[in-house]
Parts: C-alpha cells; sequence; structure tokens
C-alpha cells in the first residue's frame, strides 16, 4: 500500500506540476500525516524537491514540491527502419543525451553492438553519483519486423533473425538492469501521455509519422495496447487513395512514400532520416504528399470515431514542426468534408512531443512500471 500510495503522489505531481502537501491531501484523498510521512520518504530519496514556501493570510507557509529531475534516469532504445536511437532520459522526460547510427535496414546483430558501444558512453555523461539511478531501459520497435521485408528492401534471410533473436534478453545482458519492449508507435504515444504538454484528452487516437506512420490509442486516460501489443496498428487501415481506390493507410501517408516521390524527382532522400527538423523537399513533392497523407488520415480519423467515439486525434512524427502543423490543418479540413451525420468529429491537433516520441516513450516504459499509477486512481479531481 505504502508503496502504491508513493506512485500516487508522483503521478499527481507530474499531471499537475508542483503540489502543496495539503492539496495532494485533498485530490487523493489520503489523511494529512499519510501524505506528510510519504513526502518525507520520497524526498529523502532524491524523488522531490522543495520549492520556496508560499504564504497565505492565515496559519503556517504552504510548501509546493515538485518532481526532481535528477531523481531517477531511464533510458529508451528506439529501433526504426532506417535508424537506431537511444537517449538518456531524466525523470522529468527531458532527454540528456542521445546516440544515433542510421542503416539501409535495421538487423539484431547491428542494434546489439550499436547499444554495446553506445550505452557507456551515455552513462558517462552522467556524473558518478547520478549513474546509479539509471531505473531501466525501455526498447521501441516495430513489431515482426521480418513480415515487411518487400516495404523496405531488405533481404529476407537478414531480417528472419528477428524471429529468434530474443533482443530484449540480448540489451538486458548488456545493460545489466531491467528491459522492457513495445511497439514503437505505442511507445510514441505513451510518451505524448506522460511527457505530453497542454490539455490532453481522456480518448484520443494517435497518429505518428516514421517510416511507416504507426499509431497509439488512449481510452480513459491509459495507454491501451491489446491482446498482442499492437493495438491501433493504423499502417493497415483501408483509406481511399489519391485515384479513388483503397489504400492501406501506409502507401499514402509515411514518410517512405515521400521519400519515393522525392527519388523519382531526382531529389536526395537519404537526409530525411538524418535530421526530422531540416528537410530539404521541393513544393512539388511535399504539398501532393501531404495532401495525400491527410486525406488518408481523415478517412481513419473518421472510422475511429465511429467505433470509438473519440475525443481527438492527435498527429506527431519524423518531420518539421511546420509540416506537421499543414498536415494537422489539412487533416482537419478533410475530415469536414466527409459525410460526418451521424459522427461526433474528434478534434484534430497536433503532437507535442516531436520527432523523438518514440525513444521517449520508450524510456517512460520503465518509468511508469516503476513510478507511476493509473490517473484514475486519483478519488478527486482538481
Amino acid at each position: 500500500m505504502r508503496a502504491h500510495n508513493e506512485r500516487l503522489v508522483l503521478s499527481l505531481l507530474r499531471q499537475h506540476g508542483a503540489l502543496a502537501k495539503s492539496d495532494i491531501a485533498r485530490i487523493t484523498g489520503l489523511s494529512a500525516q499519510t501524505v506528510s510521512v510519504i513526502m518525507r520518504s520520497l524526498e529523502q530519496d532524491g524523488l522531490l524537491l522543495r520549492g520556496t514556501p508560499q504564504r497565505g493570510k492565515i496559519g503556517q507557509p504552504s510548501v509546493p514540491m515538485s518532481l526532481s529531475p535528477e531523481g531517477a534516469y531511464f533510458l529508451g532504445l528506439k529501433i526504426g527502419r532506417r535508424s537506431v536511437d537511444l537517449t538518456l532520459v531524466d525523470f522529468l522526460g527531458r532527454a540528456q543525451a542521445t546516440r544515433r547510427r542510421t542503416y539501409r535496414y535495421p538487423t539484431p546483430g547491428a542494434v546489439v553492438a550499436f547499444v554495446a558501444e553506445a550505452l557507456p558512453q551515455l552513462v558517462a555523461t552522467l556524473p558518478p553519483a547520478l549513474r546509479a539511478r539509471i531505473a531501466g531501459l525501455g526498447i521501441a520497435m516495430p513489431f515482426q519486423l521480418w513480415a515487411w521485408v518487400e516495404y523496405i528492401g531488405a533481404p529476407q534471410a537478414e531480417m528472419d533473425e528477428w524471429r529468434t533473436r530474443d533482443i530484449q534478453a540480448e540489451i538486458a545482458a548488456i545493460a545489466g538492469m531491467p528491459v522492457h519492449v513495445q511497439n514503437d508507435a505505442t511507445a510514441a504515444c505513451g510518451a505524448e501521455l506522460t511527457f505530453g504538454t497542454g490539455e490532453k484528452p481522456k480518448d484520443f487516437l494517435y497518429f505518428f509519422f516514421a517510416y511507416f506512420i504507426g499509431g497509439g490509442l488512449v481510452l480513459n486516460g491509459q495507454l491501451f495496447t491489446g491482446r498482442s501489443g499492437n493495438a491501433a496498428g493504423v499502417g493497415p487501415m483501408p483509406v481511399p487513395g489519391p485515384d479513388g481506390t483503397v489504400r492501406r493507410l501506409l502507401t499514402v501517408a509515411s514518410v517512405s512514400v515521400l521519400a519515393e516521390a522525392m527519388e523519382a524527382a531526382g531529389q536526395d532522400a537519404a537526409q530525411l532520416w538524418e535530421n526530422p527538423d531540416a528537410w530539404q523537399v521541393s513544393d512539388a513533392v511535399l504539398t501532393p504528399w501531404i495532401a495525400s497523407a491527410a486525406e488518408g488520415l481523415a478517412s481513419a480519423a473518421l472510422s475511429a470515431a465511429a467505433l470509438l467515439e473519440i475525443e481527438a486525434v492527435l498527429i506527431d512524427g519524423w518531420m518539421p514542426a511546420p509540416v506537421r502543423a499543414e498536415i494537422t490543418r489539412q487533416t482537419h479540413a478533410a475530415l469536414h468534408r466527409l459525410d460526418l451525420a451521424g459522427v461526433t468529429p474528434p478534434a484534430i491537433r497536433e503532437g507535442t512531443v516531436g520527432p523523438q516520441a518514440r525513444s521517449l516513450g520508450a524510456a517512460a516504459i520503465p518509468l511508469s512500471q516503476r513510478y507511476m499509477v493509473d490517473q484514475n486512481s486519483f478519488l478527486k479531481e482538481v
């Protein structure tokens, strides 16, 4: 019970920011004495910081408490179809250091070798006294990588290694800490839920643009992963294509589709995977890709809204912020051109985490496992 209550307090502070003990007691329904004991213990453990006393008109000054950035650290490994990232994240979800490598296609051997090299480098960026506070490593990766050979042009024999290699166990042996695995787009959605800013809807569908578009689903404020961990795998959703025929969403709304269009136009597509903030794409190629992607997203959003009554659709991805903003704007417009009779259209909004959402989401997995609870555990609202 004590451990649950400690996680409850930490989750509350993560959701609402600095709070005084009296606020926490009021929101959770815990007694003032219980909250005092919990806060004292968490502060001694280095997980909380004491703020400046706020003096009121009556009684003792109120002391706001907040999460300490140095309270714990986590590692997030993103395994993508064109690159692998390892990121060190602090207790507030801020990336402290990242190591990255691009490749033509992912193989288990290349990923394990990268982690063996990059992990000690990241650990060394922390002062020695803080290195023991690294509490776990999360892996965000596409599931069944061997099934997408025809789309990424990789040798089937090499990709089949993903069937038999236990990447979780191999990385755990290198890291010497707990390792958790999650679908990459689901992890990105988890980053939005855990570290995202602004108002978070209780129910939303999340689209993340990467080599292939992927998705995540939040229901009643909680990440819904499904029976096999692949819920909201939106890529195969049927949507109308530019020529009116039914296509898979991933064939109209993936960064790989943009790369193919760039190569057909004689432009260098390799730079798309190097830096998400500095794409060099001609308007003649980018404009129709955005329009086609937005039409596909609108159709997928309508299907999801009819089935689940979601409040919002959030759009994020490996792309410059202005491109994300334009896709969001056009998706909203495209949705409202569809027949919405009998459906309450969800709000179409930008995600707030950005291109690093998958690696940050990977780091959020061990953080959530150890330091958070279902936000519905809060007995009252602020």
